[in-house]
């Protein structure tokens, strides 16, 4: 093999690779090695090549004589010696890499500025090192995919962070033997009770994040259907005041001849306007948005699914046309220029708002969350419709739009409404109203989502008199709580610490692919088979499927992240604390293997996972 190019350079993805060799040498050739597209050119005076790889290409593993379902005690696996091996899709990768990597100089590792990017670029790293001991190696991170952002970027190259990589692996590592050990036990026991129930080839998944999220779902699931509705009783009225009809409605009341007696004494009784508000209120416009709140305004306002919606803005990433979609920043940095931002949005068919707010001074909402690496997701590149939806289809350019929308609204002022109450007396009879004018739209100019509808009120004053044009009773009953919206439990993941902004939304989507739940209408709705897993957990082993105990677990990584803990020993306390809830579900085996088998038969696995369980992790 010959000597490679004297500068290789790393990206996470292929379009990104392209980008770099387009932004930084003008011209470029494109070539494959190892089946794998890379490109070639000119930096800084010397032959260059970048590559594009997808994703991790290193996973900790079981050594292979443990990965016998049938002759392995599952509880050996949390004493195991894990190894870093090749992900098998990732060898044409390897081959690449290394290929390039003989006999360079520098090794440029370009990959995505997050905790995952860090721990991919040094499992290249590696690679590169196994062929090269020499080589040297710069880390370059950027925010956008941008010719001024990755010139940049590579002009002020950084060193890796060994720190955010022992945290991803510790990560990694805790999550595959406690997923697996968990994973094998469960599916272990059922097929020991009834073996035609759950067929060689299929298994049930357990993950320290997946199924603390099955967890939330099901016990929303489990309120609703323990919920008894209570009987009230509402009186609903059409009450003139004002020169105007207006709706009103009572208080409850508990029983029908409560309400039944104060109509009829109000129907004897002298109406009067007994109070009217009319207050001025300012609806601020949202802060800066980070990715698990674009995951959830999509969920609520575009019925996008959340790692559709953080799969697509990565592709926009990519593209250049949105900055690097996975942050926790909510608050502009000084190094951004808000207003070029808005002259790239000139030629848009958002061109007249953004020249209309280049014409008064900039003050960006402001939110409480800075983690000091990447910006709020803003959009990079303007772009119409046309060129989106040609590129990503329909739901890019909604997701763009958003984007787009969202970061004009961040610099708007805010929308002035009149909050509007009116109550009406008669009698023992009080019937309220509550109402709204527009008086400025503000942002809702161009934020129509959160647009709230004008429904004024006419104008009164207390002690004006009021008449009982018509009125009746209306039965009603308590609602039960809502099933949960996947905007919601994308929110309760955040509190808790489930998951990653890389990861939250794959935890949901695993829960789906296993046939735990699904998701309709934006709503979160367990299948039987997941109820059943959910229960049998919470009533046996509540600990692993606590979103308290994962929170726990995060800060522990954290830890080590921040260097203030030694990752070997944390991994090491987790496993022991697992390998102690490990032993109280053992013992339950044969109650949590018949609740399961039960859901089972009733056609609770109709979509649960078929891959090679001798690969299965059940992390996640």
């Amino acid at each position: 093999m010959g000597r490679g190019p004297d500068v290789l350079i790393v990206a996470e993805k292929r379009s990104v690779a392209q980008a770099i060799a387009r932004y930084l040498g003008g011209t470029y050739s494109s070539f494959k090695v190892s089946g794998v597209p890379a490109y070639r050119f000119k930096y800084g005076g010397a032959g260059a090549v970048s590559l594009g790889l997808s994703g991790h290409i290193l996973d900790f593993d079981f050594p292979q004589e443990m990965n016998r379902w049938g002759a392995v005690d599952p509880a050996r696996l949390f004493d195991e010696v894990l190894v870093l091996t090749p992900r098998p899709e990732a060898l044409k990768y390897i081959y690449a890499l290394r290929s390039l990597a003989r006999g360079q100089d520098l090794v440029y590792l370009a990959l995505d500025a997050d905790p995952e990017g860090e721990a991919i670029a040094y499992e290249a790293a590696l690679q590169v090192r196994a062929v090269n001991p020499t080589a040297r190696f710069k880390r370059v991170r950027f925010n956008a995919v941008t010719k001024a952002e990755i010139t940049r970027a590579f002009k002020a190259p950084a060193d890796l962070d060994l720190r955010v990589v022992e945290k991803v692996f510790a990560r990694m590592a805790s999550d595959l033997t406690i997923g697996a050990a968990f994973t094998r036990l469960l599916t272990l026991s059922v097929r020991r009770e009834d073996s035609a129930a759950l067929p060689f080839g299929r298994f049930l998944s357990y993950g320290p994040c997946q199924t603390p999220v099955l967890g939330l779902v099901v016990s929303r699931e489990l309120e609703r259907l323990s919920f008894k509705p209570e009987e009230y009783f509402v009186v609903r009225a059409l009450v003139g005041v004002g020169g105007e009809g207006v709706e009103m409605r009572s208080k409850p009341f508990k029983l029908r001849e409560d309400a039944e007696a104060a109509l009829a004494a109000a129907r004897k009784a002298e109406g009067r306007v007994a109070e009217a508000r009319y207050e001025k209120a300012e609806v601020r416009p949202p802060v800066p948005l980070e990715t698990v709140e674009l995951e959830r305004r999509a969920s609520r306002w575009l019925n996008i699914r959340a790692k559709a919606t953080l799969d697509i803005a990565e592709e926009l990433y990519r593209l250049g046309y949105i900055s690097y979609p996975r942050t926790e920043t909510t608050i502009y940095p000084p190094t951004l220029d808000l207003r070029e931002v808005l002259e790239e949005l000139r030629r848009t068919q958002f061109g007249e708002y953004a020249e209309a707010l280049l014409g008064r001074p900039l003050t960006p909402t402001r939110g409480r969350s800075y983690d000091g690496a990447h910006p709020p997701i803003h959009p990079t590149k303007g772009a119409e419709r046309g060129e989106i939806e040609a590129r990503l289809g329909a739901r890019g350019w909604r997701i763009y739009e958003l984007v787009v929308r969202h970061f004009l609204a961040t610099l708007s002022p805010p929308a002035v409404v009149e909050r509007q109450r009116i109550a009406a007396a008669f009698g023992p009879l009080v019937l309220e109203a509550e109402g709204r004018k527009v008086i400025s739209r503000g942002y809702w100019a161009i934020y129509p989502y959160e647009e709230e509808e004008e429904e004024p009120l006419p104008r009164v004053e207390s002690g004006d008199p009021a008449q009982l044009l018509s009125a009746k009773i209306e039965r009603r009953q308590t609602e039960p709580p809502p099933r949960m919206s996947e905007s919601e439990l994308l929110r309760l993941m955040r509190r808790y610490g489930i998951g990653t902004d890389a990861t939250m939304q794959d935890h949901i989507h695993t829960n789906v692919l296993r046939g735990y739940m699904r998701i309709a209408g934006g709503k979160c709705v367990p299948t039987p088979l997941g109820m059943s897993l959910a229960t049998a957990l919470m009533r046996h082993a509540r600990p692993i499927i606590d979103p308290e105990v994962r929170s726990k677990m995060e800060a522990a990584l954290q830890e080590v992240a921040a260097g203030r803990a030694d990752p070997s020993k944390v991994v090491s306390a987790i496993r022991e604390e697992f390998k102690k809830y490990y032993k109280y579900l053992e013992v339950k085996r044969p109650e949590i293997a018949g609740e399961l088998v039960k859901a089972l038969r009733e056609g609770g696995a109709g979509k649960n996972n078929n891959a090679d369980p001798r690969r299965s992790r059940g992390a996640g």
